[in-house]
């Protein structure tokens, strides 16, 4: 969980899906709960945002965060949080769960159309890569 909880991540993520976010900037905070990073996503969304890392637990390997500012927030939604839970299943392997949950003012309920697990997913598989790549990188040394 210490990978995901890092700014190499942003990083990483920055670098591998820049066909969908283009920068992303750490605004304040050290990568615990409270740091708040500016997203730009691609030219063809027109979207930036900011969101906010209101959970990030090591120990149950849980890390959440929220959009606070654009985004989403634009399009009526009045909460939208991602979350990222990495459960161990034995020594060599996990499982990620990731899950999104919004609330939506009553006018922008056709926007929850809008909403897709796909950029999770996609984060979620560039996560296993790198580390795979790593592990891999550790056991021919």
């Amino acid at each position: 969980m210490e990978f995901y909880g890092t700014f190499k991540f942003s990083k990483l993520v920055e670098e591998v899906l820049s066909n969908f976010i283009e920068k992303i900037e750490v605004i304040e905070g050290d990568g615990g709960v409270g740091t708040v990073i500016k997203l730009t996503f691609a030219p063809s969304t027109g979207f930036t945002g900011c969101e906010e890392f209101t959970k990030v637990d090591n120990e149950s390997r849980v890390k959440e965060t929220e959009v606070i500012e654009g985004g989403f927030l634009e399009l009526g939604f009045t909460l939208y949080r991602d979350r990222f839970e990495v459960i161990e299943k034995g020594n060599d392997s996990c499982i990620i769960r990731s899950t999104i949950e919004y609330e939506l003012k009553e006018d922008a309920a056709a926007n929850a159309s809008l909403v897709s697990i796909e950029p999770l997913a996609n984060v979620a598989e560039l996560a296993k890569n790198h580390l795979l790549k790593n592990k891999t990188a550790k056991d021919t040394k």
